[in-house]
């Protein structure tokens, strides 16, 4: 098994507004998308972020290799409880999920 960050060429985090954190995943080839986007579950993401699976959208981009994963932050960026107000640095659990 390989870590889902050794398909891609780009995997990142960033906000999607203060109330959302997205994540990027561009991959090289078709075939590599095509492969995770087989392979990884709502429920991979729902155990490594802690928020239900219902509330995941996982969106490919077919023409561009690419995939858009989105949920609801745990945090409003910005509040006194939030602990990266960017969003950036969130992608390492998802980056690390085995498939």
């Amino acid at each position: 098994m390989k870590k889902l960050i050794e398909y891609t060429k780009v995997l990142r985090s960033k906000n999607a507004g203060p109330l959302f954190i997205t994540f990027d995943l561009i991959f090289n080839t078709k075939e590599d998308m095509e492969y995770v986007e087989k392979r990884l579950k709502k429920s991979d993401i729902s155990k490594v972020y802690d928020v239900r699976e219902e509330k995941i959208d996982i969106i490919s981009y077919g023409v561009v290799n690419s995939i858009k994963i989105t949920f609801p932050r745990k945090n409003i960026s910005g509040s006194l409880e939030d602990n990266d107000i960017y969003g950036c640095q969130q992608h390492m659990p998802l980056a690390n999920i085995e498939l």
